[in-house]
């Protein structure tokens, strides 16, 4: 696809080339109420990236409107993804900040006659709203005079009544076919302490409102967001008008993300920490950016991704393929190769000498010879992956099997000859005899070996932890329906972590949290900030190698 047609940016384009605005101003507004998703991460790379293309200018602004959801916790997170991501905003700024003069907005929206103190409760006010096909029903509060609402409303502020007795409401029209303008809910009552403004306000804006003069006060020129708030847009326009703001933001919609098997609601993810399916937030099985980033996802491979889903006004599914299409081309050539040993088999090569150690040379990165070359240990005593040996194999096995003869990766052709057991006829050992005349790079040309297997030494090897991930979410198809609650945890994949010791090479003693390896075969890894130790480190596998999956 063409990363430089859509059409938000033409829109963009025209508007500097017409004089309507001489730059560009737009605004990332999360709610601080959990922690940011993939999903989000499309609408930051589109609202920094088009102003970026235009040198225009991005605020990052909290839509903390709602007290009751809302900490500082998510506050700090939601900044450190944004600047993970890649992005700097130019101004940070909250809702809260606006509280007096969205206050000020409102009363003269009283004094206009344009909004009134409403005493009907939530239930009612949902019943007199009216369906789809028939109209609403007007409150008979509707007709208050200016001086009474005026007075309710002051006193709304001032703490005289309790939650949910009162509300401000717009008066639109009832009978609109857009159920957003039958005189949605301006203002509703919440003694609750707010993170920012502490027990000052009582009196909370409801975000239909307060978006729109956000974006109006900070001079947003372009106000993006998805479809679905495509029906809330004449209210967005109303509000601007009826408030007589200054300036007038475009509010622009674009077809939000979905991927399959992924769960993009911020309450399903909120209930998977809470009820303790995951290890937080960011648990690097979840879609959050934090759990994307512990998992070992780059910055650059979400930003690319998003990218090539585009913009536009559908929204349709993403194979979740995708993205992991793009983990690998970031990370083929930054990677260094190494050998790991997830499920460890022991092998003992009984003509090798037995005091020897000898050190091998490897690339650290085919792809990038600049990497240089590693060095590994070869000794008497290693460890392969036990599913590379097979007592029975079918045919077109052509790793290890008694009798077979495979070449270790850098190194030399080894013969199985005997098979060690335990008393419950498990295999525990391997016999192996090797050829010293077959090593790696020597130009031996004698016979061919039709399977390379991956080893590491057992005397200098270092104890690992290694987690394997599957989807947090088994039925691709339950994705986004809004079905109840019990389908949605009915979904959740029980087989999603599996974690296993082995060993990786002495040359990874000193991983650092997020360095990131390719070990052969196995895919890329990455280790994990929280569980890794000096003594242990623990890898998060972030994707395997193979992909069926094709741009």
């Amino acid at each position: 696809m063409d990363h430089n047609s859509n059409f938000i940016r033409t829109i963009m384009k025209e508007d500097l080339e017409t004089g309507k605005h001489k730059e560009i101003i737009t605004r990332f507004p999360p709610e601080p109420n959990g922690y940011l998703h993939i999903g989000h991460a499309k609408s930051i790379v589109i609202n920094f990236g088009l102003a970026d293309e235009f040198n225009g200018k991005t605020n990052l602004r909290f839509d903390d409107t709602n007290p009751l959801k809302e900490d500082q916790e998510y506050v700090d997170a939601i900044k450190e993804d944004v600047k993970w991501l890649g992005y700097e905003w130019d101004e940070l700024r909250f809702a809260s900040d606006y509280f007096e003069e969205m206050y000020n907005r409102a009363v003269l929206l009283i004094k206009k006659g344009k909004a009134y103190v409403d005493d009907l409760t939530p239930e009612q006010i949902r019943e007199y709203r009216g369906t789809l096909t028939e109209p609403g029903k007007e409150s008979p509060y509707r007709n208050r005079s200016v001086e009474e609402n005026l007075d309710l409303f002051e006193r709304m502020r001032n703490g005289e009544f309790e939650d949910g007795s009162k509300v401000l409401r717009a008066k639109i029209d009832m009978a609109s076919p857009n159920i957003n303008m039958r005189d949605p809910v301006l203002y509703r009552i919440y003694h609750a302490t707010h993170h920012n403004t502490g027990d000052k306000w009582c009196i909370y804006p409801m975000y239909d409102f307060a978006h729109p003069i956000e974006d109006a006060i900070e001079g947003v020129t372009h106000s993006l967001c998805t479809t679905e708030f495509e029906d809330h847009r004449p209210l967005y326009e109303w509000v601007i008008r009826e408030c007589e703001m200054e300036n007038q933001p475009q509010q622009i919609e674009f077809g939000r993300l979905n991927i399959s098997n992924t769960v993009m609601s911020k309450r399903k993810l909120k209930q998977l920490v809470e009820e303790g399916y995951v290890d937080g937030w960011d648990d690097p099985r979840m879609p959050t950016i934090s759990g994307l980033r512990r998992r070992g996802y780059t910055p650059e491979a979400i930003r690319e991704f998003v990218k090539e889903t585009g913009v536009s006004k559908s929204s349709g599914i993403v194979d979740a393929a995708m993205l992991e299409h793009f983990v690998r081309e970031d990370l083929k050539l930054k990677a260094p190769r190494t050998m790991a040993v997830l499920r460890p088999l022991k092998v003992v090569i009984t003509n090798y000498p037995e005091d020897q150690v000898e050190m091998l040379d490897a690339e650290i990165n085919p792809e990038n010879p600049e990497m240089g070359i590693r060095q590994i240990p070869f000794s008497r005593e290693i460890y392969i992956e036990r599913d590379d040996f097979m007592e029975n194999p079918p045919k077109k096995y052509f790793r290890l099997f008694p009798g077979n003869e495979v070449r270790l990766k850098h190194a030399y052709f080894i013969k199985c000859e005997e098979v060690i057991k335990d008393e419950n006829g498990e295999v525990i050992e391997l016999r192996c005899t090797y050829d010293p005349e077959t090593k790696s790079g020597s130009g031996f040309t004698g016979r061919k070996v039709k399977g390379t297997i991956h080893w590491v030494d057992a005397k200098h090897a270092i104890p690992a932890e290694f987690r394997l991930y599957e989807p947090l979410i088994n039925d691709a198809d339950e994705n986004e329906k809004e079905n109840e609650e019990k389908t949605f945890l009915d979904c959740v994949n029980p087989n999603s972590l599996e974690i296993v010791q082995g060993f990786i090479e002495p040359n990874m003693k000193d991983v650092k949290p997020y360095d990131k390896f390719q070990f052969f075969r196995h895919g890329y890894f990455s280790v994990d900030p929280k569980l890794s130790t000096k003594e242990k480190p623990v890898f998060n596998r972030i994707v395997s190698l193979k992909s069926s999956f094709k741009l």
